[in-house]
């Protein structure tokens, strides 16, 4: 009878928890659908966009834990919840973190600074962001920096790349006189008699300007290094910008100094490209900004092509390759190249190269143009992904 009874009593104990485990359960269900829609709306790309919300259940309530750089879509994954009645603790850090004491700001500080997809060399490399460019740092994990470039994208990068700085000394920095790096490659010398080396140079890298010197520059690096760069291989940064002329015959001379680069998957300078880094390159060193991947660009300009019509395109286009959608499959974007004219499209595959759409060709490409799947035109071409340095400076972070 007494075991009865305990029995009883347990089976009772285990129908009020399965009843109250199965509300918590709803209820963090609704939560988790709320976060998910609204990192849906404000952070669809995580390339771009921060947004790690979890919820945890306790004895008697919810927990928001996690980190996030939208503040707004903090705010507005609050308010739904609050409209809904549902109760939540916030544990949620918004980045950058507090951690940084104000030294939110950095400029890269070497040739072509390698940035990870995780806090350790060995981890992908993402991209490359080049000498000069100011980026937003949002947090640390002991010598490494997660990082933001111009064009958004997040990843991280090992202190010997960067140099932090607060709001004040990223101003010092950002109003001062600058060169732009314009050959391919070279060096920074620590003399105008070319002694010994300062550091490498790859197009597009960005340096104060001190003064001239005996057909040399005198610069200054983010961290105060001073060395000597030639005239002839570098520009005065404004003289520069105003003399882009946003020609398509620019980009394809540019392109073409490029050609035998290796293929470097994350590569976004002269030393190593992948196909949109490529890309990406030629278009910043002819004053455009363009999103970082494949993916991501093939979203920018204005669409010209998906027939596989090549005399529709003009000089600058850029084509896309990758998987077709199907009835089961969404379109899949891998692979990017740049029109050039005369059926011949330049890219980053195995190492900087021309192919020709035309079967004809000793250089046609029948792997890619077997899978091709647009065309877009972005040259001289208004859109929130493409930004133009005449009318917005970004070697701003």
């Amino acid at each position: 009878m007494k075991t009865t009874l305990y029995h009883k009593a347990y089976v009772l104990i285990l129908i009020l928890l399965n009843m109250s485990c199965g509300i918590n359960i709803e209820e963090k269900n609704i939560l988790v659908r709320e976060v998910e829609s609204v990192k849906k709306h404000f952070a669809p790309d995580k390339r771009t966009a921060l947004f790690n919300i979890d919820v945890l259940s306790g004895s008697s309530n919810f927990t928001l834990v996690g980190e996030s750089n939208l503040p707004n879509a903090v705010d507005s994954l609050k308010a739904v919840l609050h409209k809904k009645g549902i109760e939540v603790e916030d544990h949620i850090k918004i980045l950058p973190s507090l951690d940084l004491k104000g030294k939110t700001k950095a400029v890269i500080n070497i040739s072509a600074a390698n940035l990870r997809s995780n806090p350790k060399h060995s981890a992908e490399l993402a991209t490359q962001a080049i000498l000069g460019t100011e980026v937003n740092v949002l947090k640390n994990d002991g010598d490494w920096y997660l990082i933001q470039t111009p064009d958004d994208y997040l990843a991280w990068v090992d202190s010997g790349g960067i140099q932090l700085m607060n709001e004040e000394s990223l101003l010092q920095w950002t109003t001062s006189k600058k060169i732009i790096y314009t050959k391919t490659y070279g060096h920074a010398y620590n003399t105008i008699d070319e002694e010994s080396i300062v550091s490498d140079l790859v197009a597009g890298n960005i340096l104060k300007f001190l003064n001239e010197e005996n057909g040399f520059y005198k610069v200054e690096f983010p961290d105060g290094r001073k060395a000597f760069v030639r005239k002839n291989e570098a520009e005065d940064y404004n003289t520069w910008l105003s003399n882009l002329d946003f020609e398509a015959d620019s980009l394809i001379a540019i392109s073409k100094t490029l050609i035998g680069v290796p293929y470097l998957w994350g590569g976004t300078s002269t030393k190593g490209v992948d196909c949109s880094g490529f890309t990406k390159t030629i278009y910043y060193l002819n004053g455009m900004v363009i999103p970082r991947d494949a993916s991501q660009q093939v979203h920018a300009g204005k669409s010209i092509d998906s027939i596989s019509d090549f005399s529709k395109l003009e000089k600058g286009d850029l084509l896309f390759f990758g998987r077709k959608a199907t009835e089961t499959t969404t379109e899949k974007v891998v692979h990017v190249g740049m029109w050039i004219g005369d059926n011949k499209f330049i890219h980053s595959s195995n190492m900087v190269r021309i192919s020709s759409v035309d079967k004809n060709s000793p250089n046609f490409d029948e792997f890619n143009v077997g899978r091709y799947l647009r065309s877009k035109r972005i040259l001289n071409m208004e859109d929130k992904n493409i930004i133009n340095l005449k009318k917005r400076d970004t070697i701003k972070g």
